[in-house]
């Protein structure tokens, strides 16, 4: 596998998809850097990872804080002399009609889902243009393929990053760059525990998810196979959801 040696930064890395990534990743052979802001559960998956023989470091990220990300990949050249992708996976969910004006809400989606994403790109991109090759890896959501209601700002903020990501690319014809944008359906992780305030509304979205979602470390496999290609050859885009998921 050309993974095999790599160094990957991975955003959201506590829980859920973030995670399941780190550990597949470092099973696989690539040396993980983990970004999150509880780092305690950091701290619990960097021991797992080195117990089995992995090589992870990780650090507190805030993906609203730009220095948080340039912390997280001076970790990874520092630690491991190189940067070779960074999984921006962080990401936060706020569900309700447009008419509700949630503006609280949307500008911590904007602040998490958009800007975090820049906030990488602007701290790896340097990174990535000195080495002469990097891969942004970048997890949106099949939300915004199937514009539902109650999700519209939730989609709009993960389809901007998608057309962020697809004008890079075009920017990027050097054959320098890559960039990958990841739509998972329903996952079993804990992005529906602060999507909705109304108690019985969250728990019917917790038993969807349940029963409905597919496990993280399915969409970890399709992160490792989208690092896994040729120099040349690039995956921008990549759809992975439950069979039974309308």
């Amino acid at each position: 596998m050309t993974i095999h040696g790599k160094v990957v930064a991975i955003t959201g890395a506590s829980s859920g998809i973030g995670a399941a990534t780190a550990r597949h990743l470092a099973a696989v052979g690539a040396a993980v850097v983990l970004g999150a802001r509880r780092t305690d559960r950091l701290d619990r998956l960097v021991a797992e990872i080195e117990a089995a023989g992995g090589q992870a470091a990780a650090t507190r990220v805030d993906v609203t804080r730009p220095g948080d990300l340039h912390s997280l990949v001076a970790m990874a050249v520092e630690r491991f002399g190189r940067l070779d992708v960074l999984v921006g996976n962080a990401g936060i969910a706020r569900t309700s009609p447009v008419a509700d004006l949630d503006v609280k809400g949307w500008s911590a989606m904007v602040d998490v889902n958009v800007k975090g994403i820049l906030h990488g790109i602007a701290a790896a991109l340097p990174v990535f243009r000195r080495q002469g090759s990097g891969h942004l890896v970048t997890v949106v959501s099949t939300s915004g393929l199937k514009i539902v209601p109650t999700q519209a700002v939730y989609a709009g903020t993960k389809n901007a990053v998608r057309t962020l990501l697809e004008g890079m690319r075009q920017e990027s014809t050097d054959g320098l760059l890559r960039t990958t944008s990841i739509s998972p359906g329903y996952v079993r992780t804990e992005l529906v525990d602060n999507a909705v305030d109304d108690p019985a509304v969250r728990e019917q979205a917790r038993q969807t998810m349940a029963d409905l979602g597919i496990d993280p470390m399915a969409v970890a496999r399709a992160i490792a196979f989208v690092i896994d290609q040729p120099d040349d050859v690039e995956i921008g885009d990549l759809t992975i959801r439950p069979t039974r998921q309308g």
